[in-house]
């Protein structure tokens, strides 16, 4: 499956602003209209194709579906007060981990090796030997794309590619351009979306 590029996304995405959220930064939370919830679940399926079947189990018709606006223009979109969604600005919606690990194909995967695990988990961005070294693995995507990041199980964070997987493997022969950073992390397990969902619904990584 060919996925989507963020180009939008890349333009005005501010990664360290959206990573540092906490429940304080929330501003407002509004009851979303049902034409806008169309919209955006067509966005959304238009991003996700493999959503197109549960869209409707992921937003139930008798559950009401919220809009909360945050600080450095971060909103999330949010079912009976569990965040499902992440968007800087007006870019595409980010899946949160946990739908993700409901879902786990809805991404291209990228396994990173057992000694970068622990910095991922700290909300590091991912450089190219945490994939080219032993243990390392990728599908194949282009530049710009959403990807998750993973050790042998479930996603541990998501982000978006710096250049494709052709890039990243070439860069394997250099020692110099095999340190540059090919994803940037902005979704992580126990971050302060994680955190704020798993207060509300006692979930654990």
């Amino acid at each position: 499956m060919e996925f989507r590029r963020c180009h939008i996304w890349v333009r005005i995405y501010n990664f360290e602003m959206v990573k540092k959220f906490s429940p304080d930064d929330i501003i407002s939370q509004n009851l979303i209209k049902t034409s806008v919830q169309r919209n955006i679940k067509l966005n959304i399926v238009k991003d996700y194709p493999l959503l197109k079947d549960t869209i409707d189990v992921i937003f139930p018709k008798k559950i009401q579906l919220y809009l909360a606006k945050c600080q450095e223009h971060v909103n999330l979109l949010m079912v009976g007060g569990e965040i499902m969604f992440i968007q800087h600005r007006d870019g595409p919606w980010i899946p949160s981990l946990r739908l993700v690990h409901k879902y786990p194909d809805i991404l291209p995967k990228m396994q990173v090796d057992s000694g970068a695990i622990k910095f991922v988990l700290r909300g590091s961005n991912i450089m190219c030997p945490g994939l080219t070294s032993e243990g390392g693995k990728m599908d194949d995507v282009e530049a710009d794309t959403q990807v998750t990041a993973s050790g042998r199980h479930n996603a541990c964070a998501i982000g978006l590619t710096t250049m494709s997987t052709k890039e990243i493997a070439l860069n394997f022969l250099s020692l110099e351009k095999n340190k540059d950073v090919c994803i940037h992390t902005l979704h992580y397990l126990n971050d302060g979306y994680w955190q704020f969902n798993a207060d509300k619904y006692g979930y654990s990584p």
